[in-house]
């Protein structure tokens, strides 16, 4: 009797990076993910621009977040990725807020 090697493929996940624009619905945010593509023939870069629903467990993303999602089976009608981990989310009117404050001193 010979052994027989079991071999597995696992296939990588896709991770990607996004901003959250939506997160009106529950356990689940849509992240828009942009990327730079070269037109084939004239060679100029234009800007790609795709919508994911994903998975969010825990509610804790909100609108404005940058986001890593990944890949994984099916979990609804539309939702394939689920929420890796939440990157800092930028508070640009704090800033706006104190520049706008030394505009004004000055």
């Amino acid at each position: 009797m010979k052994k027989q090697i079991i071999r597995q493929t696992v296939k990588q996940k896709r991770i990607l990076r996004g901003e959250v624009i939506s997160d009106k619905m529950d356990k689940t945010v849509v992240v828009q993910v942009s990327r730079l593509k070269i037109h084939p023939k004239y060679k100029r870069h234009y800007k790609i621009t795709k919508r994911f629903k994903v998975h969010d467990e825990k509610n804790e993303c909100h609108v404005g977040d940058k986001v890593m999602i990944e890949e994984t089976k099916p979990l609804s009608k539309e939702k394939r990725w689920k929420v890796k981990h939440k990157e800092q989310k930028t508070n640009n009117k704090k800033e706006d807020d104190s520049t706008a404050d030394n505009i004004k001193s000055n």
